[in-house]
């Protein structure tokens, strides 16, 4: 399974100010801003300021996962942190990494923008984790109160990635801070749950020989490049039966099929899509069985799914060692949460079988479906 929760809450913020009129972004808001940024700013050709970016998953979506691990309906999952690049970056060093650190306070988003004319400061800022409305701002701070300018941060549980000639798009394994979340007490090793801080690794902040522009889509941009926190666990289970096997050796054409694929299905649904499989051919006769007409299993491994967004092509769900056909005495199935598909658009469904001759091959004949709201 790949499952998928959007952030409650995401923003930039800057130690910077403008070289234009000197306004300060120290205390100013992005937190509703389409961007999310992270970089480092040169001045004279050298290192001016640093951006950093905060990302917060809370919310319903994951307190139910949260109760599922607890359940034990879902085991041993790996959690990635996904951001998708939103604009070219030219000025990008080859070579750097990123790095996630679990933030330590309380925050707020605040409603601000890039070139708000006046600057917002209500909300989270590179000074203050919150400045509400009419009151007094309450700034970043340390265990002993001293000031924590940039974000406060726990020391544990920190994850790095990095990028070496390859697209900016951001897929860092966080499985470890994300357990320290999960983790009920203080005494096992919990934290609390104040979402992460992603900045430029160690001194590639602010030296002056790694060089870097990102910006990433925010929860609030309108496209479906928001932030995620990718869910992994293999939830296959397999119990064939009285089902005959699907000659996988290499010597026979196979076809897979869906059954009974709806249209469409809403975005609450947990769906269990069941899969058919048989030769390619059947030449009827006396001798044919019900079986070889109706359909065999998929051998256990052999089979797995991958999910695309027919609009842009891309890849919702690859295919994986999280995507394994499962199967009961009626057929091979998969089961699918939709909650983390984004409603009124539409996907198609394909399937890949392995052979024992090591051969693949990908079945893409249109078993589409909408998610509707």
């Amino acid at each position: 399974m790949h499952h998928f929760i959007f952030p409650t809450s995401d923003a930039w913020i800057s130690s910077g100010s403008s070289n234009i009129d000197g306004t300060s972004f120290k205390d100013q808001n992005f937190g509703r801003d389409p961007i999310l940024e992270v970089k480092k700013e040169f001045y004279n050709s050298s290192f001016d300021y640093q951006t950093r970016a905060i990302i917060n998953f809370t919310g319903t979506d994951f307190t139910s996962l949260s109760s599922s691990i607890s359940s034990g309906d879902i085991t041993s999952p790996i959690f990635y942190l996904r951001l998708y690049e939103a604009e070219g970056n030219s000025d990008l060093s080859t070579t750097y990494k990123l790095l996630a650190q679990p933030i330590s306070q309380s925050w707020d988003e605040g409603r601000g923008k890039f070139g708000d004319d006046p600057k917002v400061t209500n909300g989270v800022s590179w000074e203050n984790r919150n400045y509400p409305d009419g009151g007094t701002a309450v700034t970043w701070s340390n265990a002993d109160g001293t000031p924590s300018y940039g974000g406060a941060v726990h020391s544990i549980s920190s994850s790095v990635q990095s990028f070496s000639y390859e697209s900016p798009d951001v897929e860092m394994d966080i499985t470890s801070m994300v357990n320290t979340w999960l983790t009920s007490s203080y005494d096992d090793g919990g934290i609390d749950n104040y979402g992460l801080l992603l900045r430029f690794s160690g001194s590639q902040e602010t030296d002056s020989t790694t060089f870097g522009q990102l910006k990433f889509f925010s929860k609030d941009t309108h496209t479906i490049y928001a932030p995620k926190l990718e869910v992994r666990w293999d939830d296959s289970s397999f119990s064939t039966g009285s089902l005959i096997s699907l000659d996988v050796t290499g010597s026979a054409d196979n076809y897979l099929y869906m059954k009974n694929l709806q249209e469409s299905y809403k975005e609450s649904d947990k769906v269990k899509f069941r899969v058919g499989a048989r030769k390619q051919y059947i030449q009827k006769n006396f001798s044919t069985s019900v079986q070889t007409l109706t359909g065999s299993f998929i051998p256990e491994n052999s089979g797995s799914y991958s999910i695309v967004d027919m609009a842009t092509g891309e890849t919702v769900i690859p295919f994986s060692d999280y995507t394994k056909l499962s199967c009961d005495s009626t057929s091979n199935y998969f089961i699918q949460w939709l909650n983390g598909f984004y409603p009124n658009r539409a996907y198609k469904i394909l399937f890949k079988l392995k052979y024992n001759d090591s051969q693949e091959q990908i079945f893409d004949n249109d078993f589409e479906f909408i998610v509707r709201k």
